[in-house]
């Protein structure tokens, strides 16, 4: 059996067990321990969810806190492979400008090879090294003879070192073009290792809100949960509540009755010639601090008309009675204890208060009960004004003078009308 058929079933036998006379309050009592402990079960259950509701919170931070490090790892890494791109660019931009250097200096040296290829040629050409020696022979005077020597070792010397120059700066820019290259291998790799980490992470981060979407879930079970049964838990209370009150007031009675029937037996034995004066005892009535006024009862609550709500359980303390919050049973109660009368605040408690009378001698002032509820009766009352109309807190305007003569009312109304005086 669920939680609220079980509330539901203890508000029914409540009512049924206040419909009945019962000895010494056994019964009663009975009942009230079985509300404890469903309400202690209940409230087990609650602390328990309440725990379990804690833990799915307490992971969820802790996802969250997980999350943000994946995304703080996932705009480092970002960074990175941008860095890692520019660097990769730089070093390919390098690499083209070291092999426009080294395909100038090559030219160069291809020149200069040529320029001496063709000096040797025509050295050849004149027999070896006669071109020099008629250079050498051609000099006018000794000092332009050690000019001259001088001038081709130069020219000698500068092809040497030119050739040298130009091999060297070659060499040179192959191994930078080397270490570019090197750098460069690396750094794909690198490239290539930090995206491969990028895709692991927003893999990572998927299946973080993933899980983030099934704790949230679980969470919102568990609130509901956990509310919902705080609501059923609110009611157990009120039943509770309302049992006890009727187990004091049912008391109340039976020692008010058992003191009358001491006084009247006490009356009897004194006064022995007049023995048929014990009283007969009286039908149940509502017990009322005075006289009270029906009409004041009726017009108590006028003013709450279309300034009120409907609102099941409430109407039970100062708060709800000042903001207009009632069910049809406790604005009924309400009305009444303006004037000092006291009923019962349970639909099923009124149903059997006063005396039963028939529709036709219905008076302003008799409770009207209806059956609104699928097969259960008297679900609904209200106070007759007259003119087949009665006032009560109905669920779709709240505090309202409704008509019981066609419609809706008329179908609800099977008859049972109570007066409470």
């Amino acid at each position: 059996m669920s939680r609220k058929k079980v509330v539901v079933s203890l508000a029914l036998s409540l009512g049924i067990i206040f419909a009945v006379p019962t000895v010494d309050g056994v019964v009663q009592a009975n009942t009230t321990s079985q509300i404890e402990a469903e309400r202690s079960l209940l409230q087990s259950e609650i602390e328990e969810k309440k725990q379990e509701l804690q833990e799915v919170q307490a992971e969820l931070v802790e996802l969250n806190e997980e999350i943000q490090r994946v995304d703080e790892a996932i705009e480092a890494n970002e960074m990175m492979i941008e860095e890692t791109e520019e660097e990769v660019t730089e070093k390919e931009e390098e690499i083209s400008r070291l092999e426009e250097e080294v395909s100038e200096l090559e030219e160069d040296i291809e020149r200069r090879n040529d320029l001496l290829k063709d000096r040797a040629a025509s050295i050849q050409r004149n027999g070896g090294s006669v071109g020099y020696l008629e250079v050498l022979f051609g000099a006018e005077s000794f000092g332009d003879f050690i000019n001259r020597v001088s001038m081709i070792t130069k020219i000698a010397q500068a092809d040497s070192d030119l050739i040298e120059r130009f091999q060297a700066d070659q060499e040179k820019l192959e191994i930078q073009k080397k270490e570019v290259e090197d750098k460069l291998k690396d750094l794909k790799e690198v490239q290539e290792e930090l995206e491969m980490m990028q895709a692991m992470i927003l893999t990572q981060k998927e299946e973080h809100e993933a899980n983030k979407a099934i704790l949230q879930e679980r969470e919102a079970e568990s609130q509901a949960l956990v509310e919902e049964l705080q609501l059923e838990d609110n009611e157990l209370a009120r039943v509770l509540e309302e049992a006890r009150a009727e187990a004091a007031r049912r008391e109340a009675e039976r020692r008010a009755e058992a003191q009358r029937q001491a006084e009247e037996t006490a009356r009897s034995v004194a006064d022995t010639g007049n023995n048929d004066s014990s009283g007969e005892i009286q039908q149940y009535s509502a017990s009322s601090s005075g006289s009270g006024s029906i009409s004041n009862v009726i017009s108590a609550g006028y003013k709450y008309i279309g300034r009120s709500s409907y609102r099941f359980g409430a109407g039970r303390n100062a708060s709800d009675i000042a903001n207009g919050y009632f069910d049809c049973s406790s604005f009924v109660q309400w009305a009444f204890s303006t004037e000092g009368i006291s009923i019962p605040t349970s639909t099923s408690g009124q149903s059997q208060i006063g005396s039963r009378v028939s529709t036709s001698q219905m008076q302003p002032g008799d409770l009207v009960f209806f059956d609104t509820v699928r097969g259960r009766s008297n679900s609904h009352v209200g106070i007759y004004i007259g003119n087949n109309k009665f006032i009560g807190a109905q669920t779709s305007t709240g505090v309202a003078v409704a008509d019981m003569s066609s419609g809706y009312w008329a179908d609800a109304f099977k008859g049972h009308v109570r007066r409470v005086q």
